[in-house]
């Protein structure tokens, strides 16, 4: 069974899409941008503010599922420049701490809103 992941915690959709899904032990978030959940637009333009409103976004929607951050196993990020890459990585592991979900960080040459950095997840529910 499958069920939806709503929270204004996060940004709403903005498209024809959940924010999550659960589906048995398993949580899939969509594609988190740097959106502020009150507003809908982007915080700023730099990736150090989106990529941490994108995390922050990301963990909201993990917690309406019941879920923290060290149940997270898999995790990808789009970036729009491979240059912030190292950037991203500091504010990665300061987000996740000890725990290192497998991941994945693609350069892609554009994404919505003209954001610079969408993360998206897989936890596992215990």
């Amino acid at each position: 069974m499958l069920s939806t992941i709503q929270t204004q915690a996060a940004p709403s959709a903005i498209g024809p899409y959940s924010q999550g899904i659960v589906a048995g032990d398993l949580v899939f978030v969509s594609g988190q941008l740097g959106l502020d959940p009150t507003t809908g637009e982007l915080k700023a333009q730099d990736l150090t503010t989106q990529a941490r409103q994108a995390l922050a976004n990301l963990k909201a929607v993990l917690s309406e599922a019941g879920c923290a951050l060290t149940q997270v196993a898999s995790v990808d990020v789009f970036l729009t420049d491979m240059n912030d890459f190292t950037a991203f990585n500091a504010i990665y592991e300061a987000f996740f701490g000890s725990h290192k979900p497998a991941r994945a960080v693609v350069a892609v040459s554009a994404l919505p809103k003209n954001a610079i950095i969408e993360i998206k997840c897989i936890a596992y529910r215990k």
